[in-house]
């Protein structure tokens, strides 16, 4: 683990009390900020943002998803290097305006294309976000393991990412499939970390990294409801 994160001391080692506090910090943030994420997403939809920003950025789709995927990854990066709480604050502020600017192309064309296609891909996400978090807390297990395959994981779609821009080919349904099980597999790794590893004055950035997790999510089960014909 970063330095910066173990300034004081993990979770683990609290008592079951302070524990219980820092989870539940956690995850209402988590709340809020989906929230906010969604209150942002009316606004810019109702305003006529999402429409004028829709096409420039559809014309630019691969700077729009590279921007989502290196956005996912800083929200990690700011997630165990930032100290101070306003500084969390700051952090989970920017990523959730940048993560709604992103959206918002898809949602649109999602929205005029395929009426309910989002509501039934936030119901999905949800369910499934809430399922990995009962599994990791009603297990206790450590899932920190799985570190090293998210690592992996990321660089493989990263390549097969930029190798469908430069070739040209269709990454299909089953690479949608594939991100929505490493998305999966990001919400244990980061439910893990909130109930073992992060010090008792960082739920603010632990409620970061797993809202960009869930985030991931939705993203790719939105996408693969869209593929349905």
């Amino acid at each position: 683990m970063n330095q910066n994160v173990n300034y004081l001391a993990p979770v683990a080692e609290l008592s079951a009390e302070d524990r219980s506090n820092f989870i539940w910090k956690c995850y209402a943030h988590v709340v809020g900020a989906i929230l906010a994420f969604a209150a942002i997403e009316v606004y810019l939809f109702q305003s006529g943002v999402a429409a004028a920003i829709a096409q420039p950025m559809l014309e630019n789709w691969w700077i729009v998803f590279g921007a989502f995927i290196l956005g996912g990854w800083g929200a990690s990066h700011v997630a165990h290097r930032v100290e101070s709480v306003q500084a969390q604050y700051a952090a989970l502020a920017f990523f959730i305006v940048l993560e709604a600017m992103i959206f918002a192309p898809l949602l649109y064309v999602a929205a005029t294309m395929q009426p309910g296609v989002i509501d039934s891909a936030a119901g999905v996400t949800v369910l499934g976000c809430v399922g990995l978090v009962a599994t990791a807390m009603i297990t206790g297990k450590d899932f920190s393991f799985l570190r090293g395959m998210l690592v992996w994981g990321f660089f493989l779609a990263m390549a097969a990412i930029i190798g469908s821009m430069i070739f040209g080919f269709n990454l299909g349904t089953w690479f949608s499939v594939a991100m929505i099980g490493f998305a999966g597999a990001a919400v244990l790794y980061d439910t893990s970390n909130i109930m073992y590893h992060y010090p008792q004055d960082k739920y603010v950035a632990a409620s970061l990294q797993l809202f960009a997790s869930i985030a991931l999510m939705f993203w790719y089960i939105l996408q693969l409801f869209m593929s349905r014909d």
